[in-house]
């Protein structure tokens, strides 16, 4: 009887001991189906791919695993999966977090407040109305018209007393003439 039951014995210690071989085919088996339920559960890739790693060290870590049958040990890491998730759910709602993305995006958010910024908007600014300054008159106020003031060309014909085709004709020229002075003033 002794030498029966030291047989089951070692048999359920090879069994219960995951091999290399027998670890790999398990992973192959179900960790794309466990992944990508995690991933839908899981803020980032690498947080789902963190759990899926958790999740098949507790089966290695179980010595009973390997005792179970396939259909047993497919049940116990979705079981583990679905723990796993929640567990995660509940420590974010005790412990929130803030994404890098949402830090990244903060830190840049303000940058339109800083000092530096406004000081660069008021040079260019400046760069932009020495620009318009040494536009011919009608230019000057067409594009003072239909830019700042937003008119439509429609508008602009009749406060400058001149054809459509004219104003159109004079706003594409200024346009074109302020980013040759612009552009040649911001690399000189």
């Amino acid at each position: 009887m002794n030498s029966i039951q030291s047989k089951v014995q070692s048999q359920a210690d090879r069994k219960s001991a995951l091999d290399a071989e027998t670890t790999a085919e398990l992973f192959y088996r179900y960790a794309r189906s466990l992944f990508a339920y995690l991933r839908q559960h899981t803020a980032s890739r690498e947080d789902a791919e963190d759990l899926l790693h958790e999740v098949f060290a507790a089966a290695l870590e179980w010595q009973s695993f390997g005792l179970l049958s396939d259909i047993e040990q497919e049940k116990w890491l979705w079981r583990v999966v679905r723990n796993k998730v929640a567990d995660t759910h509940r420590q974010k709602v005790r412990q929130p977090s803030l994404t890098l993305d949402f830090i990244v995006n903060e830190l840049y958010a303000g940058e339109e407040q800083s000092p530096e910024y406004a000081l660069m908007r008021r040079e260019e600014y400046a760069r932009l109305r020495e620009a318009l300054e040494r536009l011919p008159a009608t230019q000057q106020e067409a594009l003072r018209l239909r830019f700042v003031n937003e008119l439509p060309c429609a508008d602009v014909t009749k406060a400058l007393g001149k054809r459509e085709g004219t104003v159109r004709s004079m706003l594409s020229r200024a346009v074109a003439r302020l980013r040759t002075i612009y552009t040649s003033k911001k690399e000189g």
